[in-house]
């Protein structure tokens, strides 16, 4: 596979973000929600691999998979320790 550009970051994104929906248990779910985490991620996770740890292109269908679904579960991370302030916040008003 040639080189990722971002139009390959964003559709091996897909593929990653449901497995990533499969894997990690917290984090927002539903199809439209992998689908858009899986996008983001595999966009977070080609740009960390290529700009901050200065790595080639990644090898393959596998390599780019692996990185899309390591940044969809950062991700998913983020976005349920952000919900889960939240609910806190909300919580302590009531």
């Amino acid at each position: 596979m040639p080189h990722m550009d971002v139009l390959g970051w964003i559709v091996v994104g897909l593929i990653a973000g449901g497995l990533s929906g499969a894997v990690v248990e917290r984090g927002p779910k539903g199809c439209i929600a992998n689908t858009v985490i899986g996008i983001l991620g595999g966009l977070f996770g080609g740009w960390f691999a290529t700009e901050q740890l200065h790595s080639g292109p990644t090898s393959g269908f596998i390599g780019a998979l692996v990185v899309a679904f390591l940044g969809a579960v950062i991700i998913r991370l983020i976005l349920d320790a952000i919900d889960s302030d939240n609910q806190r916040s909300r919580d302590g008003r009531d």
